[in-house]
């Protein structure tokens, strides 16, 4: 039987959790298998590099840590926005996301976390970084 190595496009399912056991993502309870081609960068390394070797069958618990997670919480990415600077049609809300041009002209999505009546507080880290992460894997087929 053949396992997992570079290059090779895996279907599995997964179960995402925090270290406290909060489930962020499920394959299972969308109903349908995640595929993705191994080396290619599509999924966060830990998950990537945890799938190599397994076997079609297997099934597997990941502890992956921020560096090979989603990174660092990086409190630099943490801004306040004048309310000023905001359309005026725009109503935020602490929990919403939001999408702002950055001085190069990408197009990033932030999380509001603060709202007060001269500005919003706006965080650009993923809200999962910083966050060690547990990935209950079952390998479904290797194609």
């Amino acid at each position: 039987m053949s396992t997992v190595k570079k290059g090779d496009k895996v279907k599995l399912h997964y179960i995402g959790k925090l270290a406290d056991g909060t489930v962020f993502d499920s394959s299972r309870e969308r109903g349908e298998p995640f595929d993705f081609v191994v080396g290619k960068g599509m999924v966060i390394s830990g998950f990537e590099n945890g799938v190599v070797g397994m076997k079609t069958g297997d099934k597997k618990t990941l502890d992956i840590s921020p560096e090979d997670g989603y990174g660092p919480r990086n409190e630099e990415l943490v801004m306040e926005i004048p309310r000023s600077h905001l359309p005026p049609d725009i109503k935020p809300k602490t929990g919403n996301m939001m999408q702002i041009p950055t001085r190069e002209g990408q197009i990033i999505e932030v999380q509001i976390t603060r709202v007060d009546t001269k500005a919003i507080e706006v965080d650009a880290n993923h809200p999962l970084a910083g966050k060690k992460l547990v990935f209950e894997l079952e390998l479904l087929a290797i194609q």
